[in-house]
């Protein structure tokens, strides 16, 4: 994905709120030194910084929008979840480098192109937006869900209610994510040489 994609990414998520010149250096630089304490080791261990503490469960996180912008030409090649102690994890399997992604509350979350709207689970929406297609550069599919519906199995999450597809077009993917309410998450990127993955992390409670 291009700079006019990573572009369309934040602002047809968020219509008529393109980040400013200062907001975007900001988030940048908060990405990169999440970037230098992943290479650290620190954000794989149960204490960094930032991280769900497991006595507690209080986190430094927020509800607002969580924006990364990058340049990519990866593919999404799988979306899991998983229960932790203190949070949900959602993964978005990415082939190749992820070209940004932006994670946001939302009243509802609608389809890629369509604008349909996608039913969902819970008291709260997420949408998680990739920069990256579900497809290759023959655009064959390196991504179809068995149920666009459900891509992976909340049954015993705390947070996560219902992940669903909501498309892949112009070069992004989007997933609609309902949880139990709208509780702190966080977002970042671990890369492992070929294979990108955007995780996104979201709270049990408050």
């Amino acid at each position: 994905m291009g700079a006019a994609g990573v572009a369309g990414l934040v602002e047809g998520a968020r219509p008529g709120a393109a980040l400013s010149r200062r907001s975007r250096q900001r988030r940048q630089g908060v990405r990169g030194a999440a970037a230098l304490a992943l290479a650290a080791g620190l954000l794989a261990a149960p204490t960094a910084a930032g991280a769900a503490d497991a006595a507690t469960c209080r986190t430094a996180w927020g509800s607002t929008d969580e924006v990364a912008l990058g340049l990519g030409s990866g593919a999404v090649t799988g979306v899991r979840a998983g229960r932790h102690a203190c949070f949900d994890r959602l993964v978005v399997d990415v082939r190749g480098e992820v070209g940004g992604h932006l994670v946001r509350y939302v009243d509802g979350v609608t389809q890629d192109g369509s604008g349909t709207p996608v039913p969902l689970r819970g008291g709260a929406q997420l949408v998680v937006v990739v920069g990256a297609p579900s497809h290759d550069e023959g655009f064959r599919p390196t991504y179809a869900p068995a149920d666009a519906r459900e891509l992976v199995t909340t049954t015993g999450m705390g947070a996560l209610r219902q992940v669903a597809w909501a498309g892949s077009f112009e070069g992004q993917t989007t997933v609609g994510v309902g949880v139990r309410a709208r509780t702190p998450f966080r977002s970042f990127v671990l890369r492992d040489g070929a294979t990108s993955r955007v995780v996104v992390d979201v709270a049990h409670r408050w």
